[in-house]
Order: C-alpha cells, then sequence, then structure tokens
C-alpha cells in the first residue's frame, strides 16, 4: 500500500491511496512491493486529480531516494520533493493513516486475500471521506502546511 495525505488552502484535506496486490510466487529476499514505477503512478494520479503542482514531503524509503526515484521526479516539473529526516514517522501524517488502518483490522479473521484486500479497501476509503480524521492526523506531527 501506498498513500498521500493532500492539503491546499481552502480545501478539505485529501487521502489518495493505491494497493498492489502481488498473486505471484512467494517474493525473493529483498523483493519489494511498491517499486519507483508505482510511486511515480501515485503521483501521477495524484497530480491529475488535484489538478496542479505539487510539494511532496516523504521519508527516506530506499524506494523513495534512489537514483530511479530521482530521475522520475526530475521528469515531472510540476513535482518538488523534500526529504523527512532519516528515521522521523512522527512528521508523516501517512504514518497515521498506517496505525488507524492497522487498529480497524485488529482481532479481524479473513479467509483469503482477496477479503483482506476488499476490507483494506473499505476502511481506506472511509477514512477518505473522514477529513476531521485526515486533519488530526496533520496536526499530529506539529507541521505547519500552510504557505508561508
Amino acid at each position: 500500500m501506498a498513500a498521500l495525505i493532500c492539503t491546499k488552502p481552502g480545501h478539505r484535506p485529501r487521502l489518495i491511496y493505491r494497493i498492489h496486490l502481488d498473486r505471484g510466487p512467494p517474493p525473493r529476499a529483498g523483493a519489494r512491493g511498491f517499486t519507483e514505477t508505482d510511486y511515480a503512478r501515485l503521483l501521477d494520479a495524484a497530480h491529475q486529480q488535484l489538478g496542479g503542482p505539487i510539494v511532496l514531503v516523504w521519508d527516506n524509503l530506499n524506494t523513495h531516494v534512489s537514483r530511479r526515484m530521482r530521475k522520475l521526479v526530475e521528469a515531472r516539473l510540476w513535482l518538488t520533493v523534500y526529504q523527512l529526516p532519516t528515521y522521523a514517522p512522527e512528521f508523516s501524517p501517512v504514518e497515521g493513516v498506517w496505525s488507524h488502518l492497522k487498529r480497524s483490522l485488529a482481532n479481524l479473521t479473513k479467509h483469503s486475500l482477496d477479503q483482506l484486500t476488499a476490507l483494506v479497501k473499505t476502511r481506506l476509503k472511509r477514512m477518505q471521506y473522514r477529513p476531521g480524521l485526515i486533519d488530526g492526523l496533520i496536526a499530529k506531527t506539529g507541521l505547519d502546511f500552510q504557505p508561508p
């Protein structure tokens, strides 16, 4: 899963996400879920949905800082990227999305990957329609997302 929390002055905050479901054989050691291309597609979709330039603040996941990702970012003139400090999940409102999602799934059992995927999508969709929750996740970071 990958997600973006998007803010724009005068608009409600938005949660945009993608789920990558791999039905292939078990991954080899060191294999990743989301690739640089997957993240670029998420950013392209966000750009299209939001209809304007994007200032992206994200962590230092190896996929986010790879040479390939830097090239994909450079090719998008509408995208400006800032990296968070090395390990600073408290500054990322998306970490709150994952925490909230995990708590909502506690003590539930599903019998298949399809059932679990459907439940995760439902829970994320619910979050999308709770701007107060998203505002709270942003506020918890202590960061000011308002333009200067």
